[in-house]
């Protein structure tokens, strides 16, 4: 009785693992809710539950991601599903380029999935570079870059001069003044001589005057 009643039991262990082990998976279903909700710097953000209840898929997802131009002239993928920091938040490592796209995101395991949205990629904005202060030299002012420049006059170049001055002519005025210092320059010699020749004519005459005397004796 007690050697028959073993293999009993041992089949009833087996029966409950094997139940126990697919409980799960008939408690989730076999289809997985995929939904993309957006992208961050253009990597794709999904969301990936089962089905029948929501819950996160505990198990590594296999799902790839591919899309398509709104023109339909570029595609890009297929991409990986990578984990995110939620257990439900699914990423792609790849980014999305600038421009609109039509996104599909397929899944097979554990369970099959499908989703496509519309995403549309900004180009990214360009930080712009910190300016530098001019330094200013010592004893300079900086000009003001709001304020115009002034011109800076040209200076003009004198004519050149001939190289022989011309020589004045003498004017009235200079030429009565130098005639009037010609006479006072002549006057006292004049003078002198006048009376050099009435001093000789005075003594001339005494001597004749004496000579005729001395005669008439």
């Amino acid at each position: 009785m007690h050697t028959a009643t073993r293999p009993a039991l041992v089949l009833t262990s087996a029966v409950a693992v094997g139940l126990t082990l697919t409980q799960p998976a008939a408690a989730h279903g076999d289809n997985l809710e995929v939904v993309i909700t957006g992208h961050r710097d253009g990597h794709v953000l999904t969301q990936v539950t089962w089905e029948n209840d929501g819950d996160p898929v505990d198990e590594r997802v296999a799902a790839l991601v591919s899309a398509v131009s709104a023109d339909g002239s570029r595609t890009v993928g297929p991409w990986k599903l990578v984990r995110s920091a939620r257990p439900v938040d699914w990423t792609t490592a790849e980014a999305l380029p600038t421009g609109s796209w039509k996104v599909t995101v397929d899944a097979g395991h554990p369970g099959l999935g499908h989703a496509e949205r519309q995403l549309t990629v900004a180009a990214a904005r360009a930080t712009p570079a910190p300016s530098t202060p001019a330094l200013s030299t010592p004893g300079r002012s900086t000009p003001d870059p709001s304020t115009p420049a002034r011109a800076t006059p040209t200076p003009s170049t004198p004519a050149p001069s001939s190289p022989v001055p011309a020589t004045p002519s003498p004017s009235a005025s200079q030429t009565a003044t130098t005639q009037p210092r010609e006479q006072e320059t002549w006057g006292p010699w004049l003078t002198t001589i006048g009376l050099a020749v009435a001093a000789l004519a005075g003594a001339a005459a005494g001597i004749w005057i004496r000579r005729r005397r001395g005669g008439r004796r």
